[in-house]
């Protein structure tokens, strides 16, 4: 029995064609190594004329067509008829189409991305409520690193359907900030020396010129906004450099900055104020019960 099974076993082995499959394999690695070289070199060629965005495109469809070049040419060495082998992937195509629709639909939206080019890698977006920068733009998905380091993917379909602010699109930035002060403060005076901060931070740009608005009148305060323009790579630092600027300026020339107050009593400290009339009050409650007794 195990004679039979070793003569079997023997036959089916001299029976492959060992240089047919070892030429094949060689092909496809020479096309995986020579995909990879040739998409490289396009990609440093196209580097200073194009976007990050468009050079990821270039690399990656001259890698998969060399690939695919390679690969077709395995399948025929290693004896596969090419007319069975498009027709089988043919098939499998419409199969795989059929049980995955929704990988079918963020193929699309990846291809109406690309078209419309609302963002490019390196830009940073706000879509589905995640805030990061593009670091890939992908068939399925687009992929976002946050502020705080973490890796985000989101479908396609996501993006095509969902609102997307693309924050890095524009060279410059207004920022807006919002400020109370009290209503016995002079609002045009306060105009100024947020102006003149304006004029004096590094980082805020001559033109647009920035500008202070009343925008309503509060509960406690009246409530101001002051808007400036910085380039984008600065809006962190402008944002956070002028809001302390603000606070001192204001603090230097006795502005006041309202804010409610809320006092929190427990235990003794909220039982009723006990009250105690001294003086003249106390003679009058002795002497009105004498007045009653009179009358």
């Amino acid at each position: 029995m195990i004679e039979a099974i070793e003569a079997t076993f023997i036959q089916l082995i001299s029976g492959i064609a060992w240089g047919q499959w070892l030429a094949a394999g060689f092909l496809l690695v020479l096309g995986i190594f020579l995909g990879t070289m040739l998409a490289r070199s396009v990609g440093r060629l196209v580097e200073s004329r194009t976007s990050r965005h468009h050079q990821v495109l270039i690399r990656r469809l001259v890698f998969y067509v060399i690939f695919v070049l390679f690969a077709i040419a395995a399948l025929r060495e290693a004896g596969f008829s090419l007319e069975v082998v498009l027709g089988a992937a043919g098939i499998l195509t419409v199969a795989i189409g059929f049980a995955s629709q929704t990988s079918a639909s963020n193929i699309i939206s990846g291809l109406f991305l690309v078209m419309e080019r609302p963002f490019e890698i390196g830009d940073v977006i706000e879509a589905d409520a995640t805030i990061g920068e593009v670091v890939a733009i992908d068939l399925l998905s687009v992929k976002l690193r946050t502020p705080d380091n973490l890796y985000v993917r989101i479908p396609n379909e996501t993006l095509i359907k969902t609102r997307v602010v693309n924050r890095s699109r524009f060279p410059i930035r207004r920022i807006d900030l919002v400020i109370g002060i009290a209503y016995a403060e002079d609002v045009e005076r306060v105009r100024d020396l947020l102006l003149g901060l304006a004029e004096t931070n590094p980082h805020c740009l001559e033109e647009p010129r920035p500008f202070v608005l009343v925008t309503g009148f509060g509960p406690s305060s009246v409530d101001l906004q002051f808007s400036f323009w910085v380039a984008r790579e600065d809006f962190l630092e402008g944002k956070g450099g002028m809001m302390v600027a603000i606070k001192k300026a204001l603090d230097g020339a006795g502005i006041e900055i309202p804010f409610p107050h809320t006092s929190v009593y427990a235990g003794s400290h909220s039982e009723p104020f006990r009250i105690q009339l001294v003086g003249s009050g106390q003679q009058q409650e002795k002497e009105l019960p004498d007045v009653d007794n009179k009358t």
